[in-house]
Formats: C-alpha cells, sequence, structure tokens
C-alpha cells in the first residue's frame, strides 16, 4: 500500500535552539572580525580604472613615484604680505621641512618657485606650499589626516598662519564625516524605528523582530566587506549604504513573516505549524523578492568604478544575510517564542485568517480605483512623468570640497583657493610622454611641448622637467622636483588650471590639450577634469548593458516567480515610471540647488557622476521588492477565487497596509540617513531614496498597479503555451496548497521496496 509522504518541516522549525544559537555565534565573530572594516575600506572610486586618464595615473605613480600635488598648505601672513623677509623665510623653512620627509615625494611653495604669481592671492596676504605624500590613496589621505593634526591652529614663528587643504586632505576629511555620520544616522534612526514597530505590531516583543534581523545581516555584511576589501578596493561610502539598506530590509521581509505567522495563529495553527506555513508561503516570497533586489544591484557590476562596485558588494551581501535572516532565523526565533510573538501588547491590531474576505481601505482604494482605471492611470502616468521633467537637464560632476558642510576646515582652505587665487594648483593635469629622454636630446621638443601648452585657454602654469612656463614664457627658476618628472625614457607635465576643474570648463581644457600635437605617440592625459570627462563616457558606454541586465533578469525572476509574460513586463514599465518622479526631483532639489540651506549642502551644478545609476539601480530593486510582495499575495487569491477583480482588491488589501507600514519604516531609516548626512552626496541618497520608496508604495502600488491589472483582466497571468509548460516544469509556485498536506516535525521514513 502507497502513502503520500507528509512533507518535512523547515530546519528552523525542527532545531530552532540550533539555528538561534549559530546565528548568536555568527553574530559574535562578524562584529569582532568585521568591527572595523573602516579601516580597510577607501575613499573616491569614481573614476573608470580602464580609462585614460587612470592609466595616466598609474604611469605617473609607478614610473615617476608622484603625481601632480594634492595637499596644499595655505599660509597666511600676519603682517598682509607674503613677501615679508620674516614670512618668506618662514616658507621656506616650512618646504624644506616638509620636502626632507620620507613619506612626502615632492613638496615646493611660492617662495621656492622664485614668487611664481600663480602661488600668491590677489591680496598679497597668502601663499601655497604644495605637496604629494608618498604611497597608495589610501595611505596619501591618511597622511593627509595627520598632517592636518600636526598643523591644526599653527603659526610659523608668529609671521604667519597655516591650514591645511587640497584634494587628499578634503577627502581624509569626508571618510571622517562618514564615520560619525553613520553613528548619528543609526542613534536617529534606531529609537524611531523602534516606535513605529512597536505603533504596527501593537507588541513590543515583535517589534524587536525585525530589528534583530536587521543587526545580524548589517555586522554579517561588515565580515563580508572586510574579506572583500583583502581582494579588491570597497568604498567608505558603502558603511551607510550597508546600515539602510540591511535595516531596510530586515524590516520588511520581517514584517511579511511576523505578519503571516499571525495570520496562522489566528487561523487556529499551532506554533510550528504557522511557522512552517509562513515558511512556505511569505518565506518563499522573501526568497523572491531578495532576488529581484539582488539582480538589480548586479548591474552595477558593469561598471568600473570602485564606488559603484562597492555597493553592489554590500547590497548582494546584506540582501543575502537579510533573506536568510528572515526564512531560516526568524522562523526559529518565532518558534521558541509561540504564542509569546505578542508578548508585551500595547494595542490590539486586528489579525485575519488567511482566505478570510476583508473589505478594509485598502480594499476600497482598490475597488475605487478598477472602477475607473483609465483617467486614474492617466492622471498618475502624467503626474510621475511632469515631475520627472527636470532629470532631462542633469548635469554630472565629480565630489570635490563642496560636498563637505560650510565650516569644514579643508573646504574653507578650498574656498579661498577658488576665490582668491588664479590658479587650481590641487587640480593639476597630468600629461605623461612616453619614449623621450626629456633631460637629454628631446628636451627642447619638451620645453616647446611645454610651452604650447601653457599658452592655452585655461591654463595658469605647466611643471615639466625643462623648467615651469607661464603664457609660454619659462620662469628663471629651476624646479626643486623637476628630477621626478624625468626618466632616461619617459616624461610627465603638470598642467595647472585656472578655470574650476571639475566643470564643463575643466572638461574643454582637457580636450585641448589632447588636441595639441605631442612631441611623441601614446600621450595620456590624466588628473580631475580628465577623470572627469573618462567617468562620463565609461557611464554612458555602460548603461546600456546594465540596463539590458536589470530588465533581463528581473523579467525572468519573475516569470519563474508568476508564469507570466505580461506581469514582469508591467512591472518593470511601472517601476521606471516610479523613478521619472525621484531623477527629477533630485535634479531639481541638489542640482539646481532648492532648499539648500534648509537641507544643510551646497549645489554645484551637478551631480555626482555615479549617484543617479545608483539610485536608479537600488529604487529599482525595492520596487520590485513591494512588487513581489503584492503580486504574490494576488497570485494566491487568484489561484484561490479565480476571480481578476476580487484577487486584486484582496491581495492589495491583505499587503496594503503591511507595504505601507514597511515603506513608511524603510523611509524613515533613509531619511535619517539624509537629515543627519554632512556629506552632500550621500544626503542626496538618503533624500532619494525616501521618495522613491514613498511614490512607489503610496502612488504606484495604490493607483497604477490596480488599474492595470484591472484593464489586463485575466491576461495578467497569461503565458505562451511553450513557456507555460516550462514553467510548471522549472518555475517556482509562489502559493501552495498547505492544506493538501499533513506538516510534521520529523516524518517517517518510507519503507524501502522489498526488490531493491
Amino acid at each position: 500500500m502507497s502513502t503520500t509522504p507528509a512533507t518535512r518541516s523547515p530546519l528552523s522549525v525542527r532545531r530552532p535552539w540550533l539555528i538561534a544559537l549559530l546565528a548568536l555565534v555568527g553574530f559574535v565573530v562578524a562584529g569582532a572580525l568585521g568591527g572595523d572594516v573602516q579601516d580597510s575600506l577607501v575613499s573616491g572610486g569614481f573614476d573608470d580604472p580602464g580609462s585614460e586618464s587612470s592609466a595616466a595615473a598609474a604611469v605617473v605613480a609607478d614610473t615617476f613615484d608622484g603625481g601632480a600635488p594634492d595637499v596644499v598648505l595655505l599660509v597666511t601672513a600676519a603682517d598682509g604680505s607674503v613677501d615679508a623677509p620674516e614670512v618668506a623665510a618662514a616658507g621656506v623653512a616650512l618646504t624644506e621641512d616638509l620636502a626632507s620627509r620620507g613619506e612626502v615625494v615632492q613638496a615646493t611653495s611660492y617662495w621656492t618657485l622664485a614668487s611664481a604669481p600663480p602661488l600668491r592671492s590677489t591680496d598679497g596676504d597668502r601663499a601655497l606650499v604644495l605637496l604629494r605624500f608618498a604611497g597608495d590613496e589610501s595611505e596619501r589621505l591618511d597622511r593627509a589626516g595627520e598632517l592636518r593634526e600636526e598643523l591644526h591652529e599653527r603659526d610659523l614663528d608668529g609671521v604667519a598662519e597655516v591650514t591645511v587643504g587640497g584634494m587628499s586632505a578634503v577627502f581624509s576629511e569626508v571618510n571622517e564625516t562618514v564615520e560619525s555620520d553613520l553613528v548619528l544616522a543609526e542613534v536617529v534612526a534606531l529609537p524611531l524605528t523602534l516606535i513605529l514597530l512597536i505603533i504596527i505590531f501593537g507588541s513590543v516583543v515583535s517589534a524587536m523582530l525585525p530589528l534583530a534581523i536587521g543587526g545580524l545581516s548589517i555586522v554579517g555584511t561588515f565580515l563580508a566587506l572586510e574579506l572583500i576589501a583583502g581582494l579588491t578596493d570597497v568604498s567608505i561610502f558603502a558603511l551607510n549604504f550597508t546600515t539602510a539598506l540591511g535595516l531596510g530590509l530586515a524590516i520588511d521581509y520581517a514584517l511579511l513573516v511576523v505578519n503571516r505567522y499571525r495570520e496562522e495563529l489566528a487561523a487556529g495553527h499551532d506554533p510550528t505549524t504557522a511557522v512552517t506555513r509562513t515558511v512556505r508561503t511569505a518565506g518563499r516570497t522573501v526568497v523572491f523578492s531578495g532576488l529581484t533586489v539582488a539582480s538589480s544591484l548586479v548591474a552595477l557590476l558593469v561598471f568600473q568604478f570602485a564606488f559603484l562596485k562597492s555597493f553592489a558588494y554590500a547590497g548582494i551581501a546584506v540582501v543575502g544575510l537579510a533573506v536568510v535572516g528572515a526564512v531560516v532565523v526568524l522562523p526559529a526565533i518565532l518558534v521558541l517564542l509561540g504564542h509569546r510573538v505578542n508578548a508585551l501588547t500595547v494595542r490590539r491590531p486586528k489579525v485575519t485568517a488567511p482566505g478570510e474576505e476583508t473589505d478594509g481601505v485598502w480594499h476600497r482604494i482598490a475597488m475605487t480605483v478598477m472602477r475607473r482605471p483609465v483617467p486614474i492611470a492617466t492622471v498618475s502616468t502624467l503626474v510621475l512623468l511632469l515631475l520627472g521633467v527636470p532629470f532631462l537637464g542633469v548635469e554630472l560632476g565629480f565630489p570635490d570640497d563642496r560636498v563637505l558642510p560650510p565650516g569644514a576646515e579643508t573646504r574653507e582652505v578650498s574656498q579661498v583657493l577658488r576665490t582668491e587665487f588664479d590658479s587650481r594648483e590641487q587640480s593639476a593635469l597630468s600629461v605623461v610622454v612616453p619614449d623621450v629622454d626629456a633631460r637629454g636630446t628631446d628636451a627642447a621638443a619638451i620645453s616647446g611641448y611645454a610651452q604650447e601648452l601653457s599658452t592655452l585657454d585655461g591654463v595658469a602654469r605647466v611643471d615639466a622637467a625643462v623648467g615651469s612656463f607661464i603664457g609660454g614664457v619659462r620662469l628663471p627658476v629651476e624646479l626643486p622636483f623637476a628630477a621626478t618628472l624625468a626618466t632616461s625614457d619617459a616624461t610627465y607635465l603638470q598642467v595647472v588650471p585656472d578655470v574650476e576643474p571639475i566643470s564643463a570648463a575643466g572638461e574643454q581644457l582637457v580636450a585641448d590639450v589632447r588636441a595639441v600635437d605631442a612631441p611623441a605617440d601614446g600621450v595620456l592625459v590624466g588628473g580631475p577634469s580628465a577623470e572627469l570627462a573618462d567617468s562620463k563616457q565609461g557611464l554612458v558606454d555602460r548603461l546600456p548593458l546594465a540596463l539590458a541586465l536589470i530588465a533581463v533578469i528581473t523579467f525572468v525572476v519573475l516569470f519563474l516567480s508568476f508564469g507570466s509574460v505580461l506581469m514582469p513586463i508591467k512591472a518593470i514599465v511601472l517601476n521606471l515610471l516610479s523613478l521619472t518622479a525621484t531623477l527629477g526631483a533630485m535634479v531639481w532639489v541638489f542640482q539646481d540647488g532648492r532648499f539648500q540651506d534648509a537641507l544643510g549642502f551646497t549645489a554645484t551644478g551637478a551631480l555626482t557622476v555615479t549617484m543617479p545609476i545608483l539610485l536608479f539601480v537600488l529604487a529599482f530593486g525595492l520596487s520590485m521588492d513591494y512588487e513581489v510582495f503584492l503580486l504574490s499575495r494576488i497570485k494566491e487569491e487568484w489561484d484561490r477565487t479565480g476571480d481578476p477583480i476580487g484577487s486584486v482588491a484582496q491581495g492589495l488589501e491583505r499587503t496594503g497596509r503591511i507595504v505601507t507600514a514597511a515603506a513608511v519604516l524603510i523611509a524613515v531609516v533613509f531619511v535619517s540617513f539624509g537629515i543627519t548626512g554632512s556629506v552632500s552626496f550621500m544626503k542626496l541618497f538618503g533624500f532619494g531614496m525616501t521618495l522613491a520608496v514613498l511614490v512607489d508604495a503610496f502612488v504606484v502600488r495604490t493607483t497604477l498597479v490596480p488599474a492595470f491589472m484591472r484593464l489586463a483582466g485575466g491576461a495578467n497571468w497569461w503565458a505562451p503555451a511553450p513557456l507555460r509548460r516550462f514553467h510548471d516544469r522549472f518555475g517556482f509556485s509562489e502559493h501552495v496548497d498547505l492544506d493538501d498536506d499533513e506538516i510534521v516535525l520529523n516524518p517517517p521514513r518510507q519503507p524501502m521496496d522489498a526488490t531493491l
């Protein structure tokens, strides 16, 4: 006599104490090994390593062990003149002291360059000392930070005051600011989130569960980033992203799982059966949701920017850990808690059993929309498109000192350089010329090349192995660091601009320098302006592939989940539509500078080159997250009733409160990072993600989704016969008929056939 084997319950149900113990041990180990991950991360990562500018930087670093000065000391004379003998003597002494240090590969100043005019302010009361530290980017940033501490509020024998700036010093301060902002954001976000969770769940115990899963996901991701940083560069800005996304997704997934568990308890099931049924329904939804979010983040790996790749590493890790926490660790905790999940109750929210008909506010909203789908969908679409219009005027740039808040030391120095000096000493272009002997047979050719470059519009000075040139005239002084600018078979020139380097004028200067006939083939042009031009081109070149990858992976995952051709297409189109409002708002606010005083940032007329694609990818992934939540419940109702209208209304009613709560909670997390963030592009990230989540939850899910599903009717779940057969064989079922199976903790082994 054959029997149907009972359904084996998940390991979390059969061994809850083991799972809980392993999770606790994992949390402790990850905290111990990954707690200092910020020390292993790097700043920057906004340039394309495959570009000409990156190749130039590599040659300069490897062949010449140097590069353009990236630390600037601003010396302000006490008596008003940097040409006073005592000030000049102090300036020379400071320059010589720095040049004698082993970690300094280049040090020069106004006084050691024959009083070169670009190194003196227009009023004559300030002058510059320029230097570059040895080592890679992280080492230079660390040394710039140490120099800032050493020279903080220091004067030179009472005759002058010294402050530290330059891009290495700027990003050293950015790193410190990011770390302090992260702590402040957590202090703000966690209590607010806990309060909202208590209100939503009505129980203190239930409210603590999402935070526990969030903590596990975040700390685990810190360890993952520590390991990845041992193999490749990982941006320090990924830390804020890890905390925000880890907490947000943990809240989303835990809300869904705990809510379903409480529904199963309300249906009369015992805790172990309720958890098993929860894992087989809400747990599957969480897995598919995690796949859609992770698949979007994979597209960031297409780009060569370390900044974007770091967000992919962090995002994929935190999504995976949030999913494991929600479908493995959380069920084990629920088994251990049993009915005590509702302990410490502050209010009793209404919980309905699965399959029970309800007609609450979300049901009424869905029915209202489906009675007038065309006008409501038309109005919503037009509003979103109108809000997205400003994005047509987007300008892309690199972060500079203005990403720091007003009053930051290095920003104040940079502002003085910008307004009181005719050149941009910290942003020189590096022009690498191979196969030449600059100090021998090719000296005349290099001199002519440097002379011509110095006459270009936007050039303040050119420093070469054969001397310094201003306006086509060689300065009557030998460069102290001339020996570092050439080898026997190569040389490089430093082209100091007098235009804002991170601007259209800076990009034009790069084009002009590259257009000048060089004395050899294979010339490479690098530096901040060149990195900006090359990075924008690299972004444009790889964007189609990234978008195609997102679309294809999303389509495949949703088709395998729901067996529908129309549903993935509809989801992709609606998510793209919802993102138009977010991207348009970011240009209108952060590029054009509206509300900058209220929000505490300085608009530069451009968005950081990597931020639009980062916002797009992450917001798209989170939109798909909510899409899966809603569609899986609609599909469950469709499978149960076959009613195309009622299934949409019931699905929205079942998920409306959860999706709205999840959106509000994750918005609180992101807006906390936006409010507390002092670095402007991280502030943009926080506010941008907040807007994206709220627009998706309150506009797209409540109007466009029910409207389009009403218009499609039964075609929502249609697929051609070949694809239907493929799904039946290889697809995943979002809804299972749990009542067909008996669920036991340890099902008996089936007897072996005697003939075997």
